[in-house]
């Protein structure tokens, strides 16, 4: 008698049912392989016996444990059921013994080792590659992290199309305007030379830089360089400078911009309790074209005599709260009662003078006495001025004049004589000459290199 066999909602157990037998009186059976060939088997009296499909042996039967959720073999002389290597439904149990995935032969020899390829770098160990018929899918090696992509890189430099700057003087200026703006050839040497010179300028400055102006001799140009190079440093910069005129003996400082008004540093510490903002201390100073504010001093001499050093220190005191340069044009005298003051609170020195025998003598002298009263690490790091080079000096050696300088002081810059300048009225830099112009820069410039130093003496001290 003829029974089928049957595997119900993928239970541990096969079924055995005779005819006439209600399902209630059915007994689970399980019946092994035979030893001999591989397949599903029917169940009869006279035992398990192959069934031909189409020519060919069905593939062994399978098992789905609920606890390992996997398929397994029956039978075929093997130890017991084998969860497929990765989980995956197929008929590729992994035999223990032998730790690799196999087939079914369906000519009953048993159960076969599967050729595998070689695994590419990086591929999960013991997963088979490629797709085999029933197995499991192929999985490919992992991917590595992606940075990101050029679609996050959102930069000016990425996005905007890199054009050459317009030339600013010359004959490459005088194409580039006479093409109407078509023709450019890019910036000259000197074009480069200057905008490195503004670079430097523009240097970052924390807190206030004071810088002191200092001469022996009258008559030098100190009040008139004091002027250009505080203009300089205000038409290029973006903070605010101003300039004090701390000469007793009726400075000329507010001479060289037009006067705003008639208010003198006398007056501004006489209300210096009323000032809380920029506003209120700007009634006190002059402006010139250039953004450059001047204070200036008294012009009774019998009143500016009472211009102390406890009076510098407080007028600088309260600037610095409103100022990112304090330019100071001290009087030709060293031992006047403010310049004690001057030199203490000042972060550098430029040191005047002129192209003559007696004006680099007083500038010396200005260094010799500087020395001598303790002030040598000030005048290291101070700037040497020659101003109002004629191009014909006479007899003077320029160049050996630079030397002497050079050897005490940290630069010397050279200013060239400059019709507009010899006037001795108010300063307006557009009417300066070239080549004063660009002196004038390389002196703001040089000044300017020491604006990292100074922040890092003021966080030293």
């Amino acid at each position: 008698m003829t029974g089928r066999y049957e595997e119900p909602d993928n239970r541990q157990e096969a079924h055995w049912q005779q005819p006439g037998a209600s399902a209630q009186q059915a007994e689970p059976v399980v019946r092994p392989a035979d030893p001999g060939a591989s397949g599903p088997f029917p169940v009869d009296s006279s035992g398990p016996q192959p069934i031909p499909m189409d020519g060919q042996q069905a593939p062994q039967p399978m098992y789905v444990d609920p606890a390992n959720s996997g398929p397994y073999p029956v039978g075929g002389g093997r130890s017991g059921p084998h969860p497929v290597a990765g989980g995956a439904s197929g008929p590729y149990p992994v035999d223990p013994a032998n730790s690799g995935p196999y087939f079914v032969d369906p000519t009953g020899s048993g159960p076969q080792r599967v050729q595998q390829p070689a695994y590419p770098p990086g591929y999960p160990p013991g997963v088979p590659v490629g797709t085999p018929p029933g197995g499991m899918p192929a999985q490919g090696p992992p991917r590595a992290p992606q940075g990101p992509g050029p679609q996050q890189d959102l930069s000016s430099a990425q996005l905007i199309k890199q054009v050459k700057r317009p030339p600013q003087s010359g004959w490459r200026r005088a194409i580039y305007v006479a093409s109407g703006r078509t023709i450019n050839l890019g910036e000259s040497r000197d074009d480069l030379h200057r905008r490195e010179l503004i670079t430097r300028v523009n240097q970052p400055l924390h807190g206030c830089y004071k810088i002191a102006m200092l001469s022996l001799k009258g008559g030098v140009g100190k009040t008139t360089t004091t002027t250009t190079l505080g203009s300089t440093f205000s038409s290029l910069r973006g903070d605010r400078v101003i300039a004090v005129d701390a000469n007793p003996d009726r400075g000329t400082l507010a001479q060289k911009i037009p006067l705003e008004t008639t208010a003198t540093v006398r007056h501004l510490l006489r209300d210096a309790s009323r000032v809380r903002r920029y506003s209120d201390i700007r009634a006190y100073t002059s402006q010139g074209p250039s953004r450059l504010e001047v204070l200036a001093s008294e012009q009774d001499p019998a009143v500016s005599e009472a211009f102390s050093e406890q009076d510098y220190r407080r007028t600088v005191e309260l600037l610095e709260h409103f100022y990112n340069i304090v330019l100071t044009d001290c009087g030709t005298g060293l031992m006047h009662s403010a310049m004690k003051g001057v030199l203490e609170l000042a972060d550098s020195l430029v040191i005047v003078s002129s192209g003559s025998v007696d004006g680099a003598r007083s500038a010396s002298a200005t260094l010799d006495w500087l020395d001598a009263h303790g002030y040598r690490d000030l005048v290291s790091r101070s700037v040497a001025v020659i101003n109002s080079v004629r191009p014909r000096s006479g007899k003077v050696d320029l160049d050996k004049l630079g030397q002497h300088f050079a050897a005490r002081c940290r630069a010397v810059c050279r200013i060239p004589f400059d019709p507009h300048l010899e006037e001795g009225a108010e300063i307006e830099l557009d009417r300066l000459a070239p080549a004063t112009r660009l002196a004038l820069l390389e002196l703001a410039a040089t000044v300017a290199d020491d604006f990292p130093h100074a922040s890092a003496r003021s966080r030293n001290q």
